[in-house]
């Protein structure tokens, strides 16, 4: 081969590797073409609360059990969750949990295994989510992020987004190569009242629009534990906020 001809190959090779770099998009594209499938940071940047109802189902040994939901958000981080279930099928009446976090204090009013404080890591991870989306302002938060390449995930090519904050669980999430949907997330999360670290899994389907973004209307959770599906019938934004439901009962 000649010295022009090694240097042809040469140049070529680079090239070809030039473009296959290029191809290979950074976290931040991925996360930024996923907020725009999502709706766009202008439309979520108009959503000051949500208030979302619905049902759930918690996968048992002694079969499917069925209750109700209510979630209800408000900027920059305040959540309630209030969960209901008829337990009777395992001998323990009935379910009721209701989780609050203020976007500081977390604590959870259990009928089954007593009121708490939320602390640690379940503390943790829930200032390190956001509303009305946690890929708004992740940066601000000191969480850094990387692209870990692509998985196949339910036939699909998915890209694996890591979120690493600063303190609490790291989270891998899913986001679909082709309509930047995020599909899945993976986190290990510290459960006291099992004892154990857990890995935990939650899978997003059936998208909506509502008010010009998409929420996943069917969300299914799982881990060794236990699995549950939520179901949401109905979402409204901007509705008017009780404050009161986001702390300790009797703290304000």
């Amino acid at each position: 081969m000649t010295n022009s001809s090694r240097q042809l190959v040469v140049a070529a090779v680079i090239l070809v590797m030039g473009h296959a770099a290029a191809a290979q998009p950074s976290a931040t594209d991925v996360i930024e073409k996923s907020l725009t499938a999502l709706g766009g940071r202008a439309a979520h940047s108009k959503l000051q609360s949500r208030s979302a109802t619905g049902t759930i189902t918690l996968s048992t040994p002694a079969g499917d059990i069925a209750g109700t939901l209510e979630l209800l958000n408000t900027v920059p981080n305040k959540t309630r969750l209030l969960l209901k279930a008829d337990l009777s099928a395992l001998g323990a009446g009935e379910l009721v949990v209701d989780q609050r976090f203020d976007g500081g204090v977390g604590y959870v009013l259990d009928s089954l295994q007593g009121n708490r404080e939320v602390t640690g890591n379940q503390l943790d991870n829930m200032k390190n989510s956001s509303f009305p989306h946690p890929f708004m302002d992740y940066k601000d938060r000191g969480t850094s992020a990387q692209l870990a390449g692509k998985e196949t995930v339910g036939g699909r090519d998915a890209y694996v987004v890591v979120f690493d904050p600063t303190s609490g669980s790291q989270v891998r999430n899913y986001i679909d190569a082709e309509s930047y949907l995020p599909i899945k997330t993976v986190m290990k999360v510290d459960i006291p009242q099992v004892g154990q670290e857990v890995e935990q899994t939650t899978e997003f389907f059936d998208y909506k629009d509502v008010d010009g973004v998409k929420i996943p209307f069917r969300i299914k959770t799982s881990s060794s534990i236990q699995s549950i599906t939520i179901t949401l019938t109905d979402v409204e934004h901007n509705v008017k906020v009780d404050e009161t439901l986001f702390v300790k009962p009797g703290a304000l």
